[in-house]
């Protein structure tokens, strides 16, 4: 496909496509897979350029017709926008994706793990494994959880597990998304539009299917609910219509055949929980929430919260409803905590991670506050509790004036902060203004866990779409791609 320098041997759209010095998702060399992936670039390769963007404008307009947006509050010109989608996809080998997949499932093993013991025996903190006040004090750590034991021993529920491939081709963990993880709708709804405007693309690669992530979820929910004699009666909490995912809860409660709720629509009696219908109250079994801890039950958390139901975690407490995922998750989602992810794989499993971290410098430690002050114009320092991009700060891309602001912020709270070294995430051929270039990309695969935990084949490929760009967040202007994970 390519010379040693990213010189292609294609002579139509991929004519004048160069990876430079990062590795590329089709066209660097793989230890397996490699008749696949030169079998796409030639076939990309003989596309009509004019031809296929018609084809993707088409494609765009159904997107936003379908409805399938997300929210930018701070923008005030555009609020609800369609992720911008690239036709040209991310491959995944079937070697490759082995690897991938047993990785996740060693990962959000642990997480459970950590979790539980965190709510119970707290050995990992006795032990010093672990600092106390980093996930006693945590805010998402919460007291109310505390001795309650929860279905399949099973915390998050649903697991995004960031991944970025870096400049000699290997995985590594990014971010450990436990609590309330987006972006799965993007994922099948991107596989939908391929076999609809696309089928040319696809035809003959073996692509593995995603278009069961709707029943994986619904069985795992059923999985960790209540016995009650009957099938479990499952629905979708949403905070309503105003949030970011409004999207993504409808299309999952649709997917599932479950009912999407609001908070208004649900009532506790006597510690059970029911839904408010037209023929009466119906009794719940499992919520699928998408809304935060602090507004799940006004009794417990945010009195002023008019978003959860009140009487709601009594009746979680007392085992008559199961709540996914579990309320507490987040401690396991902290960016501080993931720098320690590898020790907890090992302290529980007894093995070494599979897909090992990102090297990350914790601030709230003297060691890594003086080596990210000292190195702060060559660092990504992010905050803790942040995400989407937010509150971070690229070090080589940053001013003198930002480093000095940064530096500031560093020195006054420390404990909010982590830095890592600059990776050169992976670039995968993306069809831009000017043609075919190279975009940095990133991946989510999502985890599903009830009394086992299943891995959806491929996730969420994110894109920077921007030039020379490592930022991918949607909110931030990247887009997405299709991943196919190769039979």
């Amino acid at each position: 496909m390519e010379q040693s320098q990213g010189t292609p041997q294609g002579g139509g759209l991929m004519a004048r496509y160069r990876r430079g010095e990062f590795f590329c998702e089709l066209t660097s060399p793989r230890a397996a897979g490699q008749e696949a992936l030169q079998a796409l670039f030639s076939r990309l390769d003989g596309l009509d350029e004019e031809t296929l963007r018609r084809r993707i404008a088409a494609a765009e307009e159904e997107l936003y017709d379908l409805g399938i947006t997300f929210t930018v509050y701070s923008d005030k010109d555009a609020i609800d926008r369609i992720l911008p989608f690239d036709v040209l996809p991310r491959v995944i080998t079937a070697p490759e994706w082995s690897v991938l997949e047993a990785g996740i499932i060693q990962r959000v093993t642990a997480i459970n793990l950590f979790l539980d013991d965190l709510y119970h025996d707290q050995r990992i903190v006795a032990d010093k494994v672990v600092p106390a006040d980093l996930v006693l004090g945590n805010a998402n750590y919460h007291a109310f959880m505390k001795g309650l034991k929860v279905p399949c021993g099973a915390y998050s529920h649903v697991c995004g597990i960031d991944l970025i491939r870096d400049q000699e081709g290997l995985f590594r963990v990014l971010e450990d998304n436990a609590r309330t993880p987006s972006g799965v709708s993007y994922v099948v709804e991107n596989r939908n539009l391929m076999l609809q405007c696309f089928p040319d693309l696809m035809e003959g690669f073996g692509v593995r299917s995603v278009d069961n992530y709707g029943l994986m979820l619904r069985q795992a929910l059923e999985e960790i609910a209540p016995d009650t004699g009957s099938e479990p009666k499952v629905v979708l909490l949403s905070p309503g219509i105003f949030n970011s995912a409004y999207f993504e809860h409808v299309f999952l409660a649709r997917e599932m055949g479950v009912p999407l709720v609001e908070g208004r629509d649900l009532v506790v009696e006597d510690d059970r929980v029911f839904m408010l219908t037209t023929a009466g109250r119906s009794p719940v079994d499992c919520i699928y929430r998408r809304i935060d801890d602090a507004f799940l039950d006004p009794k417990v958390f945010r009195p002023d919260s008019m978003l959860g139901v009140p009487g709601l975690m009594e009746a979680y407490r007392k085992g008559a409803v199961s709540i996914a995922n579990a309320p507490g998750t987040g401690v396991a989602d902290d960016k501080a905590v993931y720098a320690y992810m590898p020790r907890i794989v090992k302290y529980y499993l007894g093995e070494d991670a599979i897909l090992p971290n990102v090297e990350t410098f914790i601030c709230r430690e003297a060691e890594g506050l003086k080596y990210t002050l000292d190195n702060l114009d060559q660092l990504v320092v992010k905050p803790v509790g942040e995400s989407g991009g937010y509150g971070m700060i690229l070090g080589p891309k940053a001013t003198r004036a930002e480093l000095d602001e940064f530096r500031a912020k560093l020195k006054a709270d420390p404990a909010n902060y982590i830095s890592q070294p600059m990776i050169g995430l992976s670039v995968c051929p993306t069809l831009t203004a000017k043609g075919v270039e190279p975009r940095h990309v990133d991946l989510r695969p999502f985890a599903v866990t009830g009394a086992k935990t299943r891995v959806l084949a491929g996730g969420l490929t994110r894109v920077a779409m921007k030039e020379g760009s490592l930022v991918v967040n949607s909110s931030q202007g990247g887009g997405s791609k299709d991943t196919w994970v190769l039979e």
